[in-house]
């Protein structure tokens, strides 16, 4: 079956087993070039058709993110902030003014910004997809057309695309998309994320797909990174069958996280919010690893007061009430700028003001989060666990652990940037808990912007130098008898999973659709057997080598 010429590969993301006919994004309608000069007398009627079709536009999105929830969600806030960016808004108004009609003006805009994310790299890069998919949405608005987007299959399909707007992705059916592969992306992409949420197997970075016409059956197996261009019948029904059983047993597991000897892994949900909490809470997770506080930020020109941020935080707590949840502080800057705290003109945003950094530019920020947390914990008698994003240096830790300890609540720190890393045991002697964030720390260690499908295989979660540096943290937390869970996508692969856990990892957070394949995996295989596979993969050079070893020896 693997003949080289039927068989294309990219950097796996989604485990899972998918077969059916080749379905493309419809074609977008080519953007116009040509125009009307606006005089003088009806050009702020213009701005006005320009800010009223973002305006639509926006809402649309924002709507559709109350109806989702988890990393969806998320997503399509962050789009509608974007879409409401004062500087590209400026920018298409000023066109405007000098008499270019609003679709000129948003095209005009929408090329600037675009070049300018692309010169400065990094996550920033990303948004061009983002903001594309923004200025289409608006010249259909403005045309008085339906908004562009995927028209959803009615059988099994295999979705293939140069790459995924945040809003299209969202917008998926698992029943009839059982497959993605796209041409762009990385591991920790949009698509990858939302794929993820909603257990759909996908691979990323994948080349010659433009070969593959548009009906051919295809196999994706999201495991390995493997496309199968018109498989055996046969074969591929009986891999889809195996993957089947696979989920059926998956489903069937009800927790709590442990090896298959009883050794306990805690295992955990990401959310984002109230009804992410209480989405969560379906599944067998035992808490939350990663409650992203950004998005009750993200979308506001001016900083949320601490009662409304409470409440917020209140839900998420609430939800799970006597269980644990871990709390990250705000993580805004690069790809999540905030209007009122945030450089936009920073030349590098992925090194520049983020995470901890941004109450440096904005003081008090922290300090306020930080008595909205404690005001969410009085009220519903939970006590969470508070943690620092991109932390660098042993005095920052000791800092934010001494502003968390002053309002009763249990202090860490995630390690994502590689200093924190090689000083882990010196954090600890400040904090009570450490939580590795993979998607940063592969990032910063290999020196690869995270959403560049070009450096997709350096980002990889499996590289063995930053599979080294996990487990060295593990390693100062068990030397001093803390936990150091992960909450980066890697915690959602499971077969990684049994490898983190015999690093020493204490628990594993991600996507809650992804609960139950981490728990069901580590059951299946004893904490020896872990530990003798993260022997295997630590001695390797690559992570095609990795993935193997931790094959061999966990089966």
């Amino acid at each position: 079956m693997d003949k080289a010429v039927s068989v294309l590969r990219g950097t796996p993301v989604v485990p899972g087993v998918g077969c059916g006919p080749v379905v493309r994004p419809e074609v977008r309608v080519p953007v116009p070039t040509e125009f009307a000069t606006i005089p003088d007398t009806a050009r702020d009627a213009e701005i006005a058709r320009f800010v009223t079709a973002v305006d639509a536009v926006t809402g649309r999105l924002r709507a559709r993110a109350e109806a989702s929830t988890g990393a969806a969600a998320e997503v399509l806030n962050a789009t509608a902030v974007l879409a409401q960016d004062r500087a590209w808004r400026s920018t298409a108004e000023t066109q405007i003014r000098g008499g270019a009609d609003a679709a000129a003006a948003t095209i005009a805009a929408t090329d600037r910004f675009v070049v300018m994310f692309e010169k400065i790299g990094g996550l920033q890069a990303e948004r061009t997809t983002d903001l594309i998919d923004i200025r289409d949405r608006v010249l259909a608005e403005l045309d008085g057309r339906p908004e562009p987007g995927l028209a959803l299959p009615t059988s099994p399909s295999v979705l293939f695309a140069a790459d995924l707007a945040p809003a299209d992705t969202a917008a998926l059916d698992a029943r009839y998309i059982v497959g993605i592969v796209t041409v762009l992306g990385g591991p920790t992409s949009h698509t990858a994320i939302i794929a993820r949420q909603l257990g759909i197997p996908c691979i990323v970075a994948a080349a010659g797909t433009d070969t593959v016409a548009e009906g051919t059956v295809v196999l994706v197996d999201g495991a390995t990174g493997r496309v199968v261009v018109e498989p055996d019948r046969e074969v591929a029904e009986a891999e889809v069958a195996r993957d089947r059983a696979e989920r059926d047993r998956i489903a069937a597991w009800t927790g709590p996280g442990a090896t298959a000897d009883g050794h306990a892994v805690a295992v955990l949900a990401n959310v984002q919010d109230g009804a992410g909490a209480r989405a969560a809470r379906d599944t067998p997770a035992e808490g939350v690893g990663l409650f992203r506080t950004e998005l009750c930020f993200l979308d506001r020109a001016t900083e949320p007061v601490v009662a409304e941020q409470a409440d917020i935080y209140a839900e998420v707590f609430a939800a799970y009430d006597g269980r644990k949840v871990v709390l990250r502080t705000l993580d805004a800057g690069s790809d999540k700028p905030l209007r009122f705290a945030t450089h936009p003109d920073e030349p590098n945003p992925a090194l520049g003001v983020r995470g901890i950094r941004v109450d440096d530019v904005a003081p008090g920020i922290l300090d306020r989060q930080l008595d909205a947390v404690a005001e969410a914990a009085r009220r519903t008698g939970v006590t969470p666990w508070v943690m620092a994003p991109m932390i660098a240096t042993v005095a920052e830790a000791a800092a934010f652990a001494q502003r968390v300890r002053a309002r009763d609540l249990v202090p860490g720190v995630m390690i994502e940037v590689p200093a924190a890393a090689l000083l882990a045991e010196r954090l600890l002697d400040h904090v009570d808990f450490l939580s590795v964030g993979t998607n940063d720390l592969a990032q910063y260690t290999m020196a690869a912007d995270r959403m560049s499908p070009a450096l997709a295989a350096l980002t990889d979660p499996w590289q063995p130098a930053v599979l080294a540096l996990v487990a060295q943290t593990a390693a100062a937390g068990r030397a001093v008898g803390k936990p150091v869970g992960v909450c980066g996508e890697a915690a959602a692969d499971p077969l990684l999973a049994c490898v983190l856990a015999g690093f020493g990892i204490t628990s594993l957070s991600c996507a809650a659709p992804a609960v139950a394949g981490v728990g069901a995996r580590l059951a299946s295989v004893t904490l020896d057997a872990c530990r003798d596979a993260a022997a295997a993969v630590l001695a390797t050079t690559d992570p095609a080598a990795a993935r193997a070893e931790a094959v061999r020896v966990l089966g």
